[in-house]
């Protein structure tokens, strides 16, 4: 991350909730306590890195509430999933993807009502998937990372997590609604996602000051090509993640933006709002990024992280072509500086342990300088 080089390509990809649990069936670990109890998380991601041989971790998600259990009314498992009942909504955690959430009253504002001026200064939940927040202890905000601390020793790097302001922007009014705001409502929309902006500050100034992360990863999945334009990025992404990376950067951590799919229009945009690192750079069939073509156009500001494809590649491919194709990504990546072997996204959930291993053993053969 330094642009320096290593003695040998590092390797971190980041793990989706459907392939922790799906590892996890023989440890006692349940998707629930997965996803809502802060030591049993942490015993997880520790885990499963010892396991594929990974030189650092991503903690998603923090803030977990200690007394998560007493927050909920009863659970029941319905079809092999278990699902838990709240005062407010209803929340499923399967084993093989995200959780999802269904609220009992309607959650969505219309872009109408919302006054940027009442939104809280602190925001105090994560943009999850499919409605299910994670919210955030304010008592100990930072619990899994006092917990990941002891179990690693500070012999593994370890990154933190925030959403982009589009991101909460997306979550506040709905997907369509956000996006028909931007072009009826366009100075409200700024409004917002400034209001945003700030408590994402907040929030990873906080990150930075109270753990001893490496790095803090902008997730962004929703700016690109198959949301929208580049020119909406310079209007409605760029102005607030660039905020949030000065800050980050402020604190002598590393910042790196997290977009998935189609980017190759982008990628100067995104090294623009003054990074550090970039991920996922999707190649072809998932994305439209060729990673020498990436490490040409913005390889000399910022460290790239990827960019195995998860699916045709981890998931499909015959072991052949795997190593094939892992084999020239190596190669590109070494033959520049701040190159990180990762999976492009997230690792599928149903990739198998054993090709996730190959990946260190190739790293063991291949990528050493």
């Amino acid at each position: 991350m330094n642009m320096e080089y290593p003695d040998r390509v590092p390797l971190m990809c980041q793990f989706s909730i459907g392939f922790m649990n799906q590892q996890l069936k023989d440890y006692g670990i349940t998707p629930m306590e997965l996803w809502l109890d802060a030591n049993r998380y942490a015993e997880a991601l520790c885990c499963l890195r010892e396991l594929c041989g990974f030189d650092g971790i991503l903690a998603s998600v923090h803030g977990h509430h200690a007394n998560w259990k007493e927050q909920i009314n009863r659970v029941q498992i319905i079809e092999g999933i278990e699902v838990a009942y709240y005062n407010d909504r209803m929340e499923k955690y399967p084993d093989n993807d995200l959780p999802s959430a269904q609220f009992f009253d309607e959650t969505k504002k219309n872009i109408e009502e919302v006054n940027p001026d009442h939104l809280p200064d602190d925001l105090d939940y994560l943009w999850g998937s499919a409605d299910c927040l994670v919210k955030i202890d304010s008592a100990n905000p930072y619990r899994v990372f006092d917990e990941l601390e002891v179990l690693l020793k500070k012999q593994f790097s370890i990154h933190g997590e925030v959403s982009s302001p589009l991101d909460y922007l997306l979550y506040l009014v709905g997907f369509e609604n956000a996006l028909m705001a931007m072009l009826l409502y366009p100075e409200k929309c700024k409004l917002i996602l400034q209001k945003f902006a700030n408590g994402v500050i907040k929030m990873a100034k906080g990150l930075c000051r109270n753990t001893d992360i490496d790095a803090i990863k902008i997730s962004s999945p929703f700016a690109g090509m198959g949301f929208i334009s580049p020119e909406q990025y310079r209007e409605f992404e760029h102005p607030y993640v660039s905020q949030i990376v000065k800050a980050v950067k402020e604190e002598n951590k590393h910042v790196y933006i997290h977009t998935c799919g189609h980017i190759n229009d982008r990628l100067e945009l995104i090294r623009d709002t003054g990074i550090t690192g970039l991920e996922c750079l999707d190649p072809p069939p998932i994305g439209n990024v060729e990673l020498e073509d990436a490490f040409k156009r913005i390889g000399k500001n910022v460290f790239i992280k990827g960019n195995i494809d998860s699916v045709n590649t981890l998931l499909n491919a015959s072991e052949e072509k795997l190593v094939d194709d892992v084999k020239k990504i190596i190669n590109t990546g070494m033959a520049n500086k701040g190159f990180i072997l990762s999976t492009a996204c997230s690792i599928a959930p149903k990739v198998s342990l054993d090709r996730i291993q190959l990946l260190h053993r190739m790293v063991k053969r291949y990528g050493y300088y």
